[in-house]
């Protein structure tokens, strides 16, 4: 089957694009490895930016649906140390309103036609044919020739080996996810500690990182600076031991802040940080390009991957729209551009990455978000 314009992962860089082409009344389809739109959790929440998230979302026509899934109140911002003291205590940063991914994901989902998204396509090779096509096959068997190859699979993109051989590296910093349902009521001092918004917990080497849903769950992501070989010798399959052995890093600390660990109510999911080089990039070829983390690879600590990947997105698909019938001069424009608007994304987040956890830690970060403040009211 010839399918001409083909996107590979249906997160939110994916669906960005589909839905700016499918606005612009071109077609593509969107293949992706899970079952379904609900087979599991879309992870924590997301502040999106004025000038890049909230951008693409305009143009995909969604900015009105995007606002009405905005939590208000949950970009207040919090720094603690690890007595559970509050440092800095920020209502919020205007301009980054907080809504859940999985909500965003699925108003971008119900925005394209049925038959765009292909569940249950797992990529399993991809074969450069010529004149810039591409055969791709799937585990399930099923195949497709494509003239625009898109990746948007993400960290470990099966796509961009046709690119590149640039892999991610880790950072050195792992985190392990864990949940607390209806918190007010079951966890109250792990609640006030928390507050409206995201709360960072932090000491030289570690941290505790939370932040609050709407429907009252705390979401808590316990960061370490460990090497893999640790994180891979903690017996995850015991969710008891597993996060005995992460609260025992945490000795000292204020309760408030361990029952984020210990009083877990979800099996504890470890999310190495893994990111790419500050400046990599790669040679042009015909017919295939990425968008996301499959393209930019960086930890999160600069709150931009999500707000590049709709950017990403919305950007091809703009690039497209302008010349339908000329793909490579649309990935030519786009790729040039990209390298631009993301490097010093990249360099904040590697920067911020070591502030969280260094040596002056919780004094660095406090200075951090002092500085901040200032900035946004005007005292800088």
């Amino acid at each position: 089957m010839d399918v001409p314009i083909t996107i590979i992962g249906a997160g939110l860089g994916g669906l960005a694009l589909a839905r700016v082409l499918h606005v612009n009344g071109i077609p593509s389809t969107v293949y992706e490895a899970e079952a379904s739109s609900t087979s599991r959790m879309q992870g924590g929440l997301l502040d999106i930016h004025e000038y890049n998230g909230q951008l693409a979302l305009k143009a995909a026509g969604l900015y009105d649906e995007f606002l009405s899934l905005i939590i208000e109140g949950a970009d207040a911002k919090r720094v603690a140390d690890k007595d559970g003291r509050i440092l800095v205590d920020w209502p919020g940063m205007g301009g980054r309103p907080e809504v859940d991914r999985g909500d965003l994901r699925q108003i971008l989902l119900d925005s394209l036609p049925d038959e765009t998204v292909r569940w249950g396509h797992k990529l399993k090779e991809v074969h450069s044919l010529d004149a810039a096509q591409h055969r791709l096959t799937f585990t399930n068997g099923a195949s497709v020739t494509t003239s625009l190859l898109v990746g948007a699979d993400g960290a470990w993109s099966k796509v961009r080996p046709l690119l590149t051989d640039i892999q991610p590296v880790y950072s050195g910093t792992s985190f392990i996810e864990t949940v607390l349902h209806n918190a007010d009521v079951r966890h109250k001092a792990a609640a006030e500690v928390v507050g409206n918004g995201t709360l960072m917990a932090v000491a030289p080497g570690k941290g505790i990182l939370a932040h609050r849903h709407a429907d009252g769950a705390l979401q808590a992501y316990i960061a370490l600076n460990k090497p893999k070989d640790w994180l891979s010798s903690v017996d995850f399959t015991d969710t008891k031991l597993a996060l005995s052995t992460i609260a025992a890093q945490f000795e000292g600390w204020a309760p408030a802040l361990t029952a984020l660990i210990c009083d877990s109510e979800t099996k504890p999911i470890v999310r190495p940080i893994y990111a790419f080089p500050v400046g990599h990039r790669w040679d042009h070829k015909p017919g295939v390009t990425l968008v996301g983390d499959a393209a930019h690879l960086m930890s999160p600590f600069a709150g931009e991957g999500a707000n590049l990947a709709l950017f990403d997105g919305a950007e091809l698909g703009r690039f497209i729209s302008s010349s339908p019938k000329v793909y490579d001069s649309a990935l030519i424009a786009y790729e040039r551009d990209l390298v631009v608007r993301t490097e010093p994304f990249a360099a904040e987040s590697e920067h911020n990455l070591g502030l969280f956890f260094d040596n002056r830690a919780p004094n660095s970060l406090v200075e951090f978000f002092t500085q901040i403040v200032a900035a946004a009211s005007g005292n800088a």
